[in-house]
């Protein structure tokens, strides 16, 4: 399997001590989000450049790791419109780069589904809905013109929270930049536990072909309701059949383990290794 790992697990860190960090890990590649696992380099707004980019590719290459994903989680429907467009420009700096750093495709989630609630209480989830797709549209132009991909994560209480919806942006904006980094635990709700397999298999089915890159961590149900995120394979997650899917439909995608202590990671990456080596497709 193609494990990687969130780079920022393991902190804000120099640039060299991070790469190392990583290696010494056992991981390959990383899901980098150059502000939040970056300490010694400046990468805001305008900084960017394929020298720079190159130099940070080249620190996790001697390590003998990949950078496989830039993460760059923007709030794409900010009621602020100064605020999203700060965020909009940052993920276009982040397109425009991206294969200096050595990879195709750029991150992010796609702010709360209650955003224009207050403003907007009878037709909130329109509203932002509408604001995400001009955001989606004008980034996928961005994303065109570098031959890259926009990796967009449904989350179940975001803008974009379903199966449907992801369908419907796909279908919405006639661009094939558009893909999906899918966490099936990010996108279960209650509903789901009753039948797991019936909404792991549906969102394959229906979604396997955008699928750009998975993220892996567990979670479960609190009695108030909330959804506690949990190590790999201490959880409710089925991860059998999850990884059984993967190796049906997409064999050879990158899963970047997150959702995890620091002193946790050696535990989570091991359980994950032998359900991959176990299942069969």
């Amino acid at each position: 399997m193609k494990q990687g790992v969130l780079a920022h697990i393991y902190g804000q860190l120099p640039l060299t001590e991070l790469a190392a960090k990583v290696s010494e890990g056992g991981f390959t590649s990383v899901q980098l989000a150059l502000a939040k696992a970056i300490s010694d380099i400046d990468t805001s707004n305008g900084r960017l450049s394929p020298g720079l980019a190159n130099h940070i590719a080249e620190q996790f290459d001697r390590q003998g790791v990949r950078i496989a994903v830039l993460g760059c989680y923007i709030d794409p429907v900010h009621p602020d419109l100064s605020e999203r467009r700060h965020g909009i420009e940052r993920f276009k700096e982040h397109l425009r780069y991206a294969r200096d750093f050595g990879c195709s495709m750029v991150a992010t989630e796609t702010g709360g589904y209650t955003t224009y609630q207050a403003s907007e209480p009878e037709r909130y989830a329109e509203v932002g809905w509408r604001v995400l797709q001009e955001t989606m549209s004008e980034l996928a132009e961005e994303a065109d013109k570098w031959g890259v991909h926009m990796a967009i994560e449904p989350v179940a209480d975001h803008t974009l929270h379903s199966t449907e919806l992801m369908t419907q942006l796909i279908e919405d904006i006639p661009t094939t930049a558009i893909g999906m980094l899918f966490d099936p635990c990010n996108m279960m709700k209650k509903e789901h536990l009753e039948n797991q397999e019936a909404f792991l298999r549906d969102t394959f089915e229906k979604l396997a072909d955008r699928m750009l890159l998975i993220h892996a961590k567990d979670f479960d149900f609190a009695p108030d309701g909330s959804k506690p995120y949990r190590t790999a394979g201490t959880g409710i997650l089925d991860y059998p059949l999850f990884f059984r899917l993967l190796k049906q439909y997409k064999p050879h995608i990158d899963i970047s383990l997150e959702g995890v202590p620091l002193e946790d990671l050696p535990q989570a990456s091991l359980y994950m290794r032998q359900i991959w080596q176990n299942v069969q497709s």
